[in-house]
């Protein structure tokens, strides 16, 4: 039990700073491109650089965390985003700044590759819930932290600092990593091939369709998509035939793992473009301050924080079907409420409909991850933890693309992105109750040995 709370201190400390440093940086794009003699638009390259480059490395990583071992891997992450935050302190230029943070990215993919798979050996099966859930509050809480955090640090220090004020959590981080689970290195070819292919697919297809809603060329940007999507048709042919495949089509065959899966990318679309788009709406409809704004959206956040202690004791219990079911129900009148606010809102009626969507997302978030970890083989858990991540960022980074698309279009800062994402969570209820038979069918495996 000593090691394992060691354990459980290295995951959560490692959480912490990477989703500290990785979202804190948002905060400080104005000044920073003041300091560095740029556009505000080119600024923006700092987020967008790292989203896609973690996208583009969780799968790959993966995969090369079941050959060298799932500890080896996330602790050489950690030490390499630590490594990066110094530098991105030492930050003359953007040029310089953009390959610190592709490095960043780069050490957040090696880590949270394997880091669901890191929970899977440190908790005893019949506790996974509960540990998703912890990791969930350590995520939503550090989300909402980082642009407060951001701010503070801005008004008492230069933006540099900003990257910098995840490295005690990362220093402890790798103090403590020497009590997670042994590495189990397995002797098994590493497809680079594949990890390439495997990239270029998000790369391309994701990169292009950005391109598109931010005004590049639109011939241009097609057939960047088309390229990706391309590389993507002959890579998915290639892995149907592969022993251990990088993007985990033997995982995506069994039917509840692959509706988690679909469910989970509707549900972060959804989340993403609502959230982006209120101050948008909000600056519009009502007379409130940044500060206001961002109090009141912390509430989604905050709601997830609190419910995730009792989230993860029910996943434990109940079926992520029903769970999913009855969180998406929940998140869909959130979202038609957000839809129909009051013409002349006011804090109250925002900060309660907040409070609502996180009751609904935070129902179905952890017991959809648990249940994909939970029915992978157990020497597939760094693929099904690769799988949790990568549609997480990928339904992250597909919903700011969609609210950009939006606000191309017009409609972005109207009722419009709410009843979209209403749409979204539609389609994650019917996933969650379709896998309802194959869930109970195929019950999370209990072959988790206790440290």
């Amino acid at each position: 039990m000593p090691r394992r709370y060691r354990a459980i201190g290295a995951l959560c400390f490692g959480s912490a700073l990477i989703v500290i440093d990785g979202g804190i940086a948002t905060v400080a794009l104005p000044t920073l491109a003041r300091d560095l003699h740029v556009a505000e638009s080119a600024a923006v390259l700092v987020v967008t650089v790292y989203q896609l480059t973690l996208v583009m490395g969780l799968l790959p990583f993966s995969a090369l965390g079941d050959r060298i071992g799932h500890r080896t891997l996330y602790q050489r992450g950690q030490a390499l985003f630590l490594i990066a935050s110094l530098l991105c302190f030492f930050a003359k230029s953007l040029p310089f700044l953009l390959v610190c943070r592709v490095a960043q990215a780069i050490g957040a993919a090696m880590a949270l590759s394997v880091a669901s798979a890191m929970i899977r050996s440190t908790y005893p099966a019949r506790n996974l819930g509960s540990g998703l859930s912890v990791n969930a509050v350590i995520v939503a809480s550090m989300g909402a932290l980082a642009p407060t955090l951001g701010g503070y640090i801005l008004s008492v220090a230069p933006w540099p600092w900003v990257f910098a004020a995840g490295v005690p959590l990362g220093i402890v981080s790798l103090l403590l990593g020497r009590a997670l689970p042994d590495p189990e290195p397995r002797d098994v070819p590493y497809d680079t091939l594949a990890a390439v292919l495997c990239a270029l697919t998000f790369g391309l297809s994701i990169g292009g369709l950005e391109g598109v809603v931010h005004g590049d060329s639109p011939a241009v940007a097609a057939a960047i998509v088309a390229a990706g999507a391309g590389i993507g048709w002959i890579f998915v042919r290639r892995e149907l035939n592969a022993a251990q495949p990088v993007m985990p089509i033997d995982l995506l065959s069994r039917p509840a793992i692959a509706m988690s899966a679909g469910g989970s990318l509707c549900a972060f679309v959804a989340a993403t473009c609502c959230l982006l788009s209120l101050p948008f709406r909000l600056q519009h409809i009502g007379d409130f301050t940044p500060a206001t704004i961002g109090t009141m959206l912390g509430f989604w956040p905050l709601t997830m924080l609190f419910t995730s202690p009792l989230v993860g004791f029910l996943s434990d219990r109940v079926p992520a079907g029903i769970l999913g079911a009855i969180g998406m129900t929940i998140a869909t009148i959130g979202l038609f409420l957000v839809a129909w606010l009051p013409a002349e809102p006011d804090f109250v009626s925002i900060s309660w409909r907040m409070v609502m969507c996180g009751t609904g997302f935070g129902l179905f978030t952890s017991p959809n991850a648990r249940l994909i970890l939970g029915s992978a083989p157990r020497e597939r858990a760094a693929a099904a933890g690769g799988l949790v991540a990568t549609t997480r960022m990928t339904g992250q980074t597909l919903g700011a693309t969609l609210l950009a698309l939006l606000l191309a279009l017009g409609v972005g800062s109207t009722a419009t992105p709410a009843f979209v994402a209403a749409g979204l969570t539609i389609t994650a209820f019917f996933f969650s109750i379709f896998r309802l038979r194959p869930a109970l069918h195929n019950p999370p495996r209990r072959d988790v040995p206790d440290l």
